[in-house]
Parts: structure tokens; sequence; C-alpha cells
């Protein structure tokens, strides 16, 4: 057998007795105060956000076992699953009009949808469905997740959509509102796997997006290997653009599957990767990958096991080959890690990350066959060091936290500095864990962070929703971030939510539930207890906006193809953003293809002012080039484009980076691609960036020297970087 029969029995007796709690209804939350809310528009009349989330062929198996006379608890493992399937959720400007636009996938049988946004054509926040017409709604996959980017850099987003047994799907956006399917020339099909999410990015420095596909394990029709060690689980894809829109699989070849903190009996092994990133988290100027695994029911080392669920860190050297340094970074942490979201929560320079996890609460229920201790499978973040590595500060006064799988890092409230939203809901079979009623963690500047019960109290109640994907973006244009997620079912009323009846001293526990799908009628006996779910829905929560804090976004481009110099896919994924608001601190926003959950934010970039009135935005763009922007002004929302010249690069004069600037400004010009205006400020802050990276006497300006640049901070970098290795 595949996993412990005498734990499951023990489990399964103290399990039996929790489920015999009393049926309990949700507990007031307190109401909104004059901070940030949010509003689900989903549900209004005339917002076009119609969508239903329709279960997968394999519920037809979980029904089976529903109609038996008993189930025993030994038989969990067969239980498929997330049988009503596994929604992404991802926001982009598909068709170009300024506006930010939606895509959600969904099962066999039912279209995926792509909601077009019509604020641009009707100054109202409203979608129409145009999946169909638009040659994407795939109505034959079992839709996971999904990501998009520029992969051919012709100035619209191409969009790669995952299922589970079926090989996955790209589409070529041909700029005029349509999508042509192209994924059997382009080599990305995959197989017939199990992907859970993907991410893009250019991890060879071509100018071209790859893309990496986060891939589970064999088939979802029963989850023994959530149980069993290494049973057939299935190796990550990275597939490399060669140019026309045809990739090549380097999933072999490239690092990715070599990865460290296992005995070495395993080396070579796979493990359960819920979410994957491409990310420059060392801020280099190449795209690293950072891929999240899942420790299932398997003990970890210090109980007899070892460790399989961690996160792993793939640095690449620059050329696309990767190698796993989590164990030297301190991220050889055993979770049953979820999703994936960055960004700088302490104001240190340095790149952190949030990861969902199991959270504290379902261990009331099924506990590990060892004392739990409190906080040591809770969603967390790590904080990064100058030297790569990672701290791990705890939750502080959060003291427990709830189950999560998808979460953004976001300025939420425009105050300045990041903070972290996240929902998810976990489907075990016997019961749904419902502890997470959309959680709004408030950063205090310095990365101690507390609940904002306000923020969603008058919003949906995410306890009884199986949230899935979740993703940020303005919809509105009014500078705040909104949220969107996609439930795989939703419980409504009547069906019972039962508190976990715990006191960890969280300001959570008032609101951790589950729904009970079984009730025991012995030790290790269960009954169906006859009550469906419905299908899953989307939520759309509106920011308020209305805090009084300033704020700003960009847009960021490259312009490989755009002037001779350019080196940056069109998306400028994989860019980092630092911005410092006039008398503030230093916030970092990097440019992902792809982090949450099946999912992937906006690539616009919403900056916080709080109360000042302009900041200054650095850029870090893949393959090492600084650009500097002086004098971001409240209320702007730029398209910034790369100006393919280092601020801090070893020039020979300043005429020589004069000259660099002034030449890529004026391809930029004549592409129709940037208006005067702005081109006199970029020149302006190009000019005074160079003078204050230099001392005085450094400014020199008498070279005759014909603008050919120094090298710049990643060709300095790869001369001489060591890389963490074992």
């Amino acid at each position: 057998m595949k996993y412990n029969a005498v734990r499951n029995c023990a489990v399964g007796r103290l399990f039996a007795s929790v489920l015999a709690v009393a049926v309990c209804s949700s507990a007031a939350k307190a109401g909104a105060t004059d901070g940030v809310t949010f509003r689900d528009i989903a549900t209004d009349a005339g917002s076009g956000l119609d969508y239903a989330r329709q279960e997968s062929p394999r519920d037809a198996l979980f029904d089976a076992l529903k109609a038996q006379p008993v189930l025993l608890f030994s038989e969990a493992p067969m239980i498929p699953m997330k049988s009503h399937g596994a929604p992404g959720v991802v926001i982009f400007d598909y068709d170009g009009d300024g506006d930010q636009d939606m895509y959600v996938t969904n099962g066999p049988g039912a279209p995926n949808a792509l909601f077009a946004n019509q604020l641009q054509e009707s100054g109202t926040l409203a979608f129409i469905d145009v999946a169909g017409s638009a040659g994407v709604a795939a109505v034959d996959l079992d839709g996971t997740g999904a990501c998009f980017g520029d992969i051919d850099n012709d100035g619209d987003e191409d969009l790669y959509v995952l299922g589970t047994g079926m090989p996955n799907r790209l589409f070529e956006n041909d700029g005029a509102g349509a999508f042509i399917e192209i994924s059997a020339g382009s080599g990305t099909g995959g197989g017939d796997l199990n992907p859970s999410g993907c991410s893009m990015g250019d991890v060879n420095g071509d100018g071209l997006l790859d893309i990496v596909v986060a891939n589970t394990w064999s088939s979802w029709n029963d989850r023994f290997e959530i149980f069993d060690a290494f049973g057939d689980i299935e190796h990550n894809q990275l597939f490399v653009n060669e140019g026309n829109n045809v990739f090549v699989d380097r999933s072999a070849t490239s690092g990715i599957r070599d990865l460290s903190g296992f005995p070495p009996e395993l080396k070579g092994s796979a493990g359960i990767t819920w979410a994957i990133a491409m990310v420059d988290y060392d801020q280099d100027g190449d795209a690293d990958i950072v891929m999240v695994d899942d420790q299932g029911e398997v003990l970890d080392p210090a109980h007899g096991g070892f460790d399989r669920g961690m996160i792993h860190l793939m640095q690449n050297d620059g050329t696309g080959t990767f190698t796993d340094v989590n164990v030297e970074a301190g991220l050889n942490r055993v979770g049953a890690w979820m999703s994936l979201s960055f960004g700088d929560l302490d104001a240190d320079g340095n790149m952190d990350m949030f990861v969902t996890n199991l959270g504290d609460y379902m261990f009331t229920l099924v506990p590990r066959p060892f004392p739990y201790t409190l906080g040591s499978f809770a969603s967390r973040w790590f904080l990064g060091r100058s030297d790569g590595s990672f701290s791990d500060p705890g939750v502080g006064t959060l003291l427990a936290t709830p189950f999560g799988w998808g979460g953004i890092m976001t300025d939420y409230d425009n105050d300045g500095d990041t903070d972290i939203i996240y929902q998810g809901g976990l489907d075990v079979g016997p019961f749904v864990e419902a502890s997470n009623p959309g959680v709004v963690l408030r950063n205090n500047g310095a990365a101690g962070f507390e609940y904002d019960l306000d923020a969603l109290a008058g919003s949906t109640n995410h306890s009884r929703r199986n949230v899935q994907g979740v993703a940020g973006g303005d919809l509105n244009n009014d500078g705040f971030v909104d949220i969107v997620s996609v439930s795989s079912f939703d419980m409504p009323e009547p069906l019972p939510l039962v508190p976990y009846n715990v006191d960890y001293g969280s300001a959570n526990d008032a609101s951790a539930f589950f729904f009970p799908s079984f009730t025991p009628v012995s030790a290790s006996e269960f009954v169906w207890n006859g009550m469906e779910p419905v299908d899953g829905s989307l939520s759309v929560e509106i920011s308020s906006a209305g805090n009084g804090n300033h704020w700003a976004s960009v847009r960021l481009m490259g312009t490989v193809g755009l002037t001779s110099r350019g080196r940056v896919n069109r998306d400028a994924i994989g860019a980092v953003v630092r911005f410092t608001p006039e008398g503030g601190k230093a916030v970092m926003r990097p440019v992902l293809g792809g982090a949450s959950y099946a999912s992937q934010d906006s690539l616009v970039v919403n900056l916080g002012l709080a109360d000042a009135h302009k900041g200054t935005l650095d850029v870090l763009w893949p393959g090492g080039v600084r650009n500097r922007f002086y004098g971001l002004h409240a209320s702007e929302q730029l398209v910034l484009p790369e100006i393919p010249c280092s601020y801090d690069a070893d020039w020979n004069s300043r005429h020589s980076y004069r000259h660099c600037v002034t030449r890529a400004l004026k391809e930029l010009s004549r592409a129709g691609k940037l208006g005067y205006g702005l081109r006199k400020r970029l020149m302006k802050s190009a000019m005074r960036a160079f003078a204050e990276a230099r001392r005085p006497d450094a400014d020199d300006d008498s070279s005759d020297d014909a603008g050919r640049p120094g090298l710049s901070r990643r060709d300095r970098h790869h001369r001489s970087k060591k890389h963490h290795r074992s």
C-alpha cells in the first residue's frame, strides 16, 4: 500500500470526533472603516462577468466513492485531486486598448472566459466575454493555470494555457483582437502531463520569452502521490524560445531537474510543484527560477522521513543553466508550499518572497502523527539578505495563518509599503478546509503584518468559495489594485460551515471554518452527508480607493527590435522596479510572467506614494542595464521604455553615454513609441543619473568616443560572479 494505514486509522478516530461538532454559522465581521475596502462586482447586473467553473470528468470518480454505503478512511487516497478543477486567472491588456482584461480557465465542455474590459469604450467598468470569437475558448480543455507574454515581440500579448492530462495550448495574438493556436508547431504542448502553473521570462538573455511549467503527478484521478514519497511525480519543464514562435524543450539539460535537499538515494527525483516563477531574485540581471513543492503526507526528517516539500531556488548562470541553491539560501524548509509572490517587504533593497502554505487550522482535524508546533506550516514570508540567502522571521503577531492557494504582494492602500493578499480553500475529500475568508495583511513598513479585517468585510465571504487562482491589477484605472479570484466550487447557504473551535489568539480564529463532506459513523468509516457544493465562481473585488493616498503607475517596454542596442523583451518581463517616493522608503516591484498559483498579475506596476507628490524610479532591466527616472508625479500613468545604456556602466566618457541615450531615444521616436515631452524627461533623467553615479572629478566629457558603451553591470557581474554551490 502507498500510505500508512496505521497512521490513517489514528487520524480517522480524531477526525471522527471533530466532525461530530455541531454546525455553526459564521461570526459577524466588524464594519468597514475609513481605510481601503473592496466590493465584489462579479454578481452585479450589467457587469458581464458570467462565469461558473464546471466540474472535471474525474468528479465522477468521487461521486462513485460518495455512493458507497461507507467510505473507509484508508480509501482517502482514492479520492480524486481537485475533482471540480483547478482554475486560474490572468489579468492583461489583450487588445491593447489601455485597460486590463481577464482570462479565466474552465473545465471540459465549458469554454474558458476572456472578459474584455469596456472601460475605454464606454467609460464604465463592465466586461464582455469574447473567448469564442477570439479563439481561446478551448472548450475541450480541462484548464488549470495560464500565463501570458509577448513571445514574438510584435507588441501584443500571447497566451499559454495549461490543462490536466492533455497537451498545453499556446495562442498567438494576431494584434486584431483574436488568437491563433500554435501549440503543435511551437513545441510547447509538453505531453499529457498534469501541470498547475507556468511563468514566462528570458533565461538566456536573447530578448525572447521562454516558458517554464510546474508539473505535479501522473494522474489526478487519485491522490496516492500525496502519501507516497516519490511515486509517479512529473518533472517541471522549460521551453526555450528559438524565435519564429518555435520552442525547444531544455528541461533535461538546463539543470532545473537537479533538485537539492533530497537524500542521496533520491537524487534526480521530482517534487509536486504547485507554483513556479521566473524572477531575478538576486538582481544580477538574469531570470532565476523559484518553484515550490508539497511535502504532502510524507514525514519530515525530524520524524523518520525526509524533505520533499521545499522551496527550490534555481540560480541562473546567465546562459539558461541553473543550479539549485535552496540549501545554501536557507529555503530547504518543509512545507505544503502553494504559491509565490515577490517584493521588498522591509525596504532593505533585497528581494523577499511570500509563500502560501497549509496553514495552522486543518491540523486540528488531520494532524501529523507527532506534536504540531503552531506556525510550522503557516503561510509565511522569507526576507532576502544581501548574500542571496533568506531568513524566516516567523509570522509575528499574526500567530496563526490560514491555508492559501493564490497570493499577491501589492501596496493595496498606496501608503508606500508592500502588503500581502491571499485566498484559498482545500478540498481533501472528507472535508473542505475553509479557514481563509480572504486574507489582507497590512505591512507596518518593516515586514510586520496585521490582519486588515475590514478590507473585505463588505465583500464576498471567501470561506464559502474553494478559491484557487488569485491575481491583482488595476481594472478601473483609479491607481489602486483590484483583486480577481476564481474558485473550483462554492458552498452556499444552507451548507454548514463548522468552526474549528481553536484559540490560537489569532485574529483569524473567529473565521476559521471547515465544511464536513462526510459524517463519521465509526472511528474509520464515513458516510457522505448528501450536500453538494455548486459550480465555482469568479470574484472581482474593486478597491474603494478612498483613503486619499497618492499613486502612480508605469508600464515598462523592452526595446528589442525597436532600438539598435535593445536587448529586453517587449513586455519587460524580468525587470525589477524600485521606487522611492519623495521622503519615503524604497519599494520593489518585479515584473513577473506568472507566480501566483495558476495565475498572473497585470504587468502594469502600481506604486503607492502615501502623501508624497512625486518619486524616483529605478529599473534593472533583464541583461543588467539600469535606468533611472526622476520626478514620476502622482497620478501619472506612463509607458517607460528600455534605454539600453546603463548609467552605472564603465563608460569612457559622459559624451559616449549621452550619445548612446540620444540614439536610443531617436530610434524610439522614429518608431512612434515616444512622445516629445517624455523624451525630454528621459534624457534629463539619464544624464542626472549618470552624474550622480560618479564623483565630480570622474565626469570627463573630453573624449571623442563615438558612443561605444562600457560593460553593463550584468557583464561585469558575470565575469566575477561566484554562484552558490553545494
